[in-house]
């Protein structure tokens, strides 16, 4: 692998910010901060794992099957992605005709305008650690589907966990 500059480091750090890695089974200390219209329920459990086969990861080939899950109200990208993240820049800059959609996703409370502009963020937030990782931002487009493709029906905590995420999908 390619050595990383300190500059690139302390990029990838800053991005990552106060990522928390908290379990499934953890229950919220305090409330998190809530947009006008959400309810407040503190800090999100840990994101499952995703089920099912997905493709090998590494430069020929992403894991597609895999997302990048989020605090209620947050887009930062936890630190515990910047693996998988890292994967897929290394498949763009190993592929410059490759394209990838990143699609921002939020769970249902909050307004529809409200969750298609947290969605808009945290697709960008994970394009741009992509393009500092190394892929070309023409390659990258980033999407918001806000709360209308939700992965679990669900209305707890453990389905809107589920739902706020990034996809990654080719294009």
């Amino acid at each position: 692998m390619k050595r990383i500059s300190v500059a690139f480091l302390v990029a990838v750090a800053g991005l990552a910010g106060c990522a928390t890695t908290e379990t499934p089974d953890s229950k919220p200390a305090a409330p998190a901060p809530s947009s006008p219209s959400s309810p407040s329920t503190g800090a999100a459990p840990k994101a499952p794992v995703d089920k099912g086969a997905g493709m090998a990861a590494g430069p020929q080939q992403p894991d597609l099957k895999r997302s990048v899950y989020y605090e209620f109200d947050k887009y930062d990208v936890k630190a515990e992605y910047r693996s998988l993240v890292e994967s897929h820049a290394a498949w763009l800059k190993a592929n410059p005709k490759a394209r990838l959609t990143i699609e921002g996703n939020a769970d249902e409370r909050g307004s529809r305008e409200y969750n298609v502009a947290l969605g808009q963020r945290r697709a960008e937030s994970v394009t741009k650690m992509l393009v500092l990782m190394g892929a070309r931002a023409e390659q990258i487009e980033a999407v918001s589907w806000g709360k209308e493709k939700p992965r679990n029906p669900g209305h707890d905590e453990t389905a809107w966990a589920e739902n706020r995420r990034s996809d990654f999908a080719a294009r």
